[in-house]
């Protein structure tokens, strides 16, 4: 073939196969083009950072004044029924009470647990009986955040109360510590005493503490302000809270304020062993009638505290207090007594402003077991959660019941009749004065300390002592109607004093002619008083067995360790002179039922009430 021919039918072949595979023939001049490999895809971007929440929802759970009730206390919460009338609701138990903390606990991750102080003191047997060690044991069960001091913490005297936090077997009073727990843990817990302070100008406890919750990257912070009431050195054992003052609640609170903003504290807390009472029922919200020692703290608060936990009075409620006073919109809340309600706190809080932004809070009723008191059965109603029994804390309690149970089965003697805290309309008792003459009987002897009157403070009078159908009580029942552990002192006190003394029922710090704190004597004493006369004139016709005692004339007086050092602000008993410690109360009272069973209990006619 021609040279050019050849080359022509090449080129040909070129251009089919460019053709073939999808080449131009009309570009690049018939040339074949360079083709690079293909560039690598390019990569993803990052995932964006997920966005903060704008806000972030924060349970409180609370509770007050349990008192060691680590059974159930036999008592109910009358609740609005279904259609309409009310239903009563077996409540209590420390057990059930476990159980309704983690109930809550599970419904939000972010929360935290809180008591407003009287977590023990003023005990039941089972947990008294053992220094209250079985109520910071079973607390701990319940993995609560902390514990605001109430009064009642300070029952035993702060180096008891110390122990009660830091654990160990130190003795710090007549009972005997760690009996069944021989290595005392002490509370896992915060104890918070903001306004506890010791002389050093330090606090007993923490003043605060604070809680972080974490949610998609953003992080609030929850701060509690914890303390007692002011007018607790008037309502405990003086020589138990030697060195410590209590100073004015709402101004602690105010001045801590700042350094916990500083802190970064989104919320801002207060609970405090003080509160209030209402007219309406356990959570109803316009809490009618709603008056107290609470209220002035409230009005003297920093506006900027968003819920205020309360307790001391027993009584339950949950409130916005800002319908009461719209300068100070604080939630208030109490969760009653014994571990019978727990209070659910909803807080909201912006996570850019920093600020709650929605409150609220119901009082949940502790629903465990049914009950029987007397002729009347408590049972269960499904129109309520009931709640299981947590088996750390069940065990724990059966632990602690069956070392005291002889003890408390142990008969001690007969009654004719009930003895009650019942007041009469001289505002004495028939129990108190009961008590009176057993710690009269426990001195009177010449080696006693030769007493001739013996006195009996209202508050140190725990439960009624109602005889079983045979007439018989236990050491469990009189251990209920006194479970602080007090001993008796005997002192010398002139005429005049013991009139002073009966003057202050009615003018001195708490004690008001509006709401006096009598004083229950023992059989030996009578006398009169009128509640219209002047301060330091209502005390008259005062006679000692009948014949009228004279201001200097000097006597034997009885009364036991709480109010020998001046306890309820009874504090002309400190001029006493020829002091002679004595028994435990608990044992002069067992004593006198035994040696005079069956007996009578006295009448309240000691005492004449006159216009």
């Amino acid at each position: 073939m021609h040279a050019s021919l050849k080359h022509l039918a090449l080129a040909g072949v070129v251009l089919a196969t460019l053709s073939a595979c999808g080449g131009s023939s009309h570009s690049n001049n018939g040339f074949i083009p360079f083709l690079p490999p293909p560039a690598p895809a390019p990569a993803p971007p990052p995932a964006p950072a997920p966005a903060a929440p704008g806000s972030m929802d924060v349970k409180l759970i609370a509770f007050n004044d349990l008192h060691g009730n680590l059974e159930p206390p036999r008592l109910s919460i009358t609740a609005p029924a279904n259609g309409g009338g009310m239903v009563p609701v077996p409540a209590g138990g420390a057990a059930y009470l476990a159980s309704a903390i983690a109930s809550l606990k599970a419904k939000n991750e972010n929360n935290a647990v809180v008591s407003a102080g009287d977590m023990i003191g003023a005990s039941p047997l089972v947990s008294a009986l053992f220094l209250d060690e079985p109520t910071i044991e079973a607390v701990n069960a319940m993995k609560i955040d902390f514990n605001a001091v109430g009064n009642h913490e300070f029952d035993k005297g702060q180096t008891e109360l110390l122990r009660m936090k830091n654990g160990g077997c130190t003795k710090n009073t007549p009972l005997e510590p760690c009996r069944v727990n021989k290595a005392f843990p002490g509370a896992n817990f915060g104890f918070l005493a903001a306004n506890t302070v010791k002389s050093d100008g330090t606090t007993l406890f923490p003043a605060t503490g604070i809680k972080s919750f974490t949610k998609d990257g953003a992080t609030v912070k929850v701060a509690f302000i914890g303390m007692t009431l002011k007018g607790t050195p008037s309502i405990v054992t003086p020589a138990g809270v030697a060195g410590l003052s209590f100073k004015d609640e709402a101004d602690t609170a105010n001045a801590l304020i700042p350094q916990l903003k500083a802190q970064g504290a989104d919320a801002i807390v207060v609970v405090v062993h003080e509160g209030g009472t209402t007219t309406v029922g356990y959570n109803d919200k316009s809490c009618a009638g709603l008056n107290g020692d609470i209220l002035p703290i409230l009005d003297k608060l920093d506006a900027s505290v968003d819920v205020v936990i309360s307790g001391h009075t027993h009584r339950s409620y949950t409130c916005d207090y800002g319908k009461t006073n719209p300068a100070k919109p604080f939630l208030l809340t109490s969760a009653g007594q014994y571990g019978t309600l727990l209070t659910d706190i909803n807080l909201t809080i912006d996570t850019r402003t920093r600020k709650v932004t929605a409150k609220s809070a119901d009082n949940v009723i502790v629903q465990g077991e049914a009950y029987t008191s007397g002729a009347t059965t408590v049972a269960l109603t499904d129109q309520y959660p009931v709640f299981g029994k947590n088996q750390e804390v069940a065990g724990l309690v059966s632990q602690y019941l069956s070392v005291a149970a002889p003890l408390v089965q142990r008969v001690v003697g007969t009654l004719s009749g009930p003895a009650t805290r019942t007041q009469a309309a001289s505002r004495e008792s028939v129990l108190g004065n009961l008590i009176a003459d057993a710690q009269l009987a426990a001195t009177s002897a010449s080696n006693k300390g030769g007493a001739q009157i013996a006195f009996m403070n209202p508050g140190g009078v725990r439960a009624d002592l109602v005889p079983a159908g045979d007439g018989s009580v236990t050491y469990g029942q009189i251990f209920s109607v006194q479970p602080f552990g007090n001993s008796l002192v005997v002192k010398t006190m002139t005429g005049a004093q013991i009139k002073a003394l009966l003057e202050q029922q009615f003018n001195s710090g708490s004690n008001t002619v509006a709401s006096p704190r009598v004083l229950l004597p023992s059989r030996s004493l009578s006398y009169s008083y009128s509640l219209s006369a002047p301060a330091g004139s209502r005390i008259g016709n005062m006679a000692l067995n009948g014949t009228a005692m004279t201001d200097g004339a000097s006597y034997r007086v009885t009364m036991n360790s709480f109010l020998a050092t001046g306890g309820d602000n009874f504090t002309v008993f400190n001029q006493g002179t020829d002091t002679l410690g004595g028994d435990q109360d608990v044992d002069a009272l067992e004593a006198y039922i035994k040696a005079n069973s069956p007996l009578a209990p006295p009448a309240a006619n000691r005492i004449t009430a006159l216009p």
